[in-house]
């Protein structure tokens, strides 16, 4: 049998959901450099899942594309540290707990929310396995530097792919917490991942994936936990 394209069920998709969601865990060696970087006095700053989102808009394409549907795709668990001062930051996110078309987030992307539950929990579980194949890839990794007063250079790991790349980032520092916030646009080809196309293009998913961040980390000490 033809193997599965990825982001086939972003388009149409049946099925049940999965799992309730579960943190990102942050590697015991990041965390431990970070906890080091705060006991010499340098500012460190934990990553808030409940103010930080990363939300993906996943377009539809080809000439047949008004028979498929735009999706996003959100992170609400995300985790990590950040040192502002030292110029680096390490976030990650549960793959296997993103979300599917939120109607809030549809309506700021510009996307009709006319979506059952039933067909949501379809292209999640779907886009989960075959697709993301999140079960062998749970977590999605970023490691950022500094690269100039507007952007980041981000080590994204992703479907077990690692690629460096500089986004367009606003960030923001004070004494109590850090703000850093952007879109840019990736490529699911420098992932490895093929973009679904049947019938020689005419229904395909658009290999571009439009992406807004919006991550905040408060004060962080070894004696906090964040």
């Amino acid at each position: 049998m033809k193997r599965i394209l990825p982001l086939l069920f972003l388009l149409t998709a049946c099925g049940q959901p999965l799992a309730p969601p579960t943190r990102a865990t942050t590697p015991t060696s990041a965390t431990f450099s970070y906890r080091a970087a705060a006991t010499s006095g340098a500012a460190v700053y934990a990553v808030d899942p409940a103010a930080s989102l990363i939300a993906v808009t996943v377009r539809r394409a080809g000439l047949m594309a008004r028979l498929g549907h735009d999706h996003v795709v959100a992170s609400h668990t995300l985790d990590g540290y950040a040192a502002p001062g030292l110029g680096r930051a390490d976030v990650s996110f549960r793959a296997d707990q993103l979300t599917v078309d939120e109607p809030d987030l549809l309506r700021v992307a510009g996307i009709p929310s006319e979506r059952t539950p039933e067909a949501i929990a379809g292209t999640r579980k779907n886009m989960l396995g075959p697709v993301l194949a999140a079960e062998r890839y749970p977590v999605v990794t970023l490691h950022a530097q500094r690269k100039d007063a507007d952007h980041l250079d981000v080590a994204v790991t992703l479907h077990g792919v690692t690629r460096w790349l500089a986004l367009p980032a606003a960030v923001q520092v004070d004494a109590a917490q850090m703000t850093a916030s952007g879109t840019a646009r990736l490529k699911q080809t420098d992932f490895g991942i093929v973009p679904f196309s049947v019938g020689g293009g005419l229904l395909a998913v658009a290999d571009d994936l439009d992406i807004r961040y919006r991550i905040v980390a408060r004060r962080w000490t070894p004696a906090a936990k964040p």
